[in-house]
């Protein structure tokens, strides 16, 4: 369920409640989330709940398009 392109909303944290995308998985622990108003950092997969939308993306996408490609999606 935790891959690359999963929208998620950030459940613990300064962050709590927004959402954001996965761009890397890192282990089995850990991946790389970006959001509109959350920074590009890497999170604990059990701080974060997985939506049933997924964007296309891969692991080498610019910043600035999965930020577009989210606000597409109504992701603010």
């Amino acid at each position: 369920m935790m891959e690359i392109g999963r929208v998620c909303v950030k459940i613990a944290g300064r962050e709590a409640g927004e959402k954001c995308v996965i761009v890397d998985v890192l282990d089995r622990n850990f991946v790389v989330v970006i959001g509109p108003r959350v920074r590009k950092r890497r999170c604990n997969i059990a701080h974060l709940e997985p939506t049933d939308k997924k964007i296309d993306i891969n692991k080498n996408t610019p910043d600035e398009e999965i930020l577009k490609k989210l606000n597409d999606l109504g992701i603010r």
